[in-house]
């Protein structure tokens, strides 16, 4: 590996990403603006988040094999395996079920193959166990030396590069949004808004255990919490991967209205929620509120 291919800036990311208007008479009625980041088209293969929570940990591994974690449909597996393609380095996906060991690959997972990565499929008990120094310390015995990621991608080099996404909104809005996962992107971004800027966080997952983790990531990503975030677990739709046909009419209708194409996982629940608020009067007359939006449309599991 040469110091050449760890110059991310070659693969020419569009950064900082466009910040568009998005002209909706939901939102106007109550005297609210709203704008799209469009983090979507920071780079065909490594969109939005992953972007820019993907970039301080390939160069913390300086080449060694990136190791991570995902289910059958990651986008993080997706975006890790197409920088080692990019990049030149290799990678490793341990992926939740090992049922899926012995089916076809699913378009998800085979492009992750054909970019070269390593998949290895666990059962579910090892994979709620991933984290354990047991479970870690066989995946490195079996490949070796490397860095490892952790599911999702979030982890406080993460929480570091998704400041820039505050930076990059620094008076021009209100109110930030963004779907949440894992709670990477928002730790990072919150900490990157100045003041009066407030982030709020849409979780696509139940528990109620993301505030925690965002709190956790912030305190070890800058050594104590940072900026101002909420979250508002009211539109998960049921769960990860989880929607219903109410999501995708909403999706399907945003999409007319806006030319946008609408990732239905994350983007559609923080949208959808987004206009909810705005009808529930829960942003101020002329205010400001910025939706980012974190991915493209992937392929249904069929």
């Amino acid at each position: 590996m040469t110091d050449e291919a760890l110059d991310l800036s070659r693969l020419q990311p569009a950064l900082p990403s466009p910040l568009q208007p998005a002209e909706d008479e939901r939102f106007a009625r109550h005297g609210v603006t709203l704008l799209l980041k469009r983090d979507d088209l920071i780079h065909p293969d490594l969109p939005g988040n992953k972007w820019r929570k993907l970039a301080p940990n390939l160069r913390a591994a300086a080449g060694r094999t990136v190791l991570t974690f995902g289910g059958a449909y990651s986008n993080h597996l997706r975006a890790t395996a197409a920088a080692g393609r990019l990049l030149g380095f290799p990678t490793v996906g341990v992926v939740r079920g090992d049922e899926l060991a012995g089916r076809p690959l699913n378009p998800s997972l085979a492009r992750c193959a054909a970019d070269g990565m390593r998949l290895h499929f666990v059962d579910r008990p090892t994979y709620r166990a991933k984290a354990s120094p047991d479970v870690l310390g066989g995946l490195l015995s079996l490949f070796g030396e490397c860095l490892v990621i952790p599911e999702g991608g979030s982890n406080a080099l993460a929480a570091q590069g998704c400041t820039e996404l505050g930076r990059e909104l620094r008076g021009r809005t209100g109110t930030v949004a963004v779907a949440c996962g894992t709670g990477g992107t928002l730790a990072g971004l919150a900490a990157g808004l100045g003041d009066g800027q407030r982030a709020l966080g849409v979780p696509v997952l139940r528990g109620g255990f993301l505030g925690a983790a965002v709190e956790d990531l912030q305190r070890e990503a800058f050594g104590a919490p940072g900026g101002r975030w909420s979250l508002d677990e009211r539109f998960h739709f049921g769960g990860y991967a989880r929607t219903t046909p109410e999501l995708h009419a909403f999706a399907d209708d945003f999409e007319d209205r806006h030319g946008l194409p609408v990732e239905r996982l994350y983007v559609a629940k923080l949208l959808y929620g987004l206009t909810v608020l705005a009808g529930e009067g829960a942003f101020a007359p002329g205010s400001t509120v910025t939706a980012v939006v974190t991915g493209r449309p992937e392929p249904e599991p069929s």
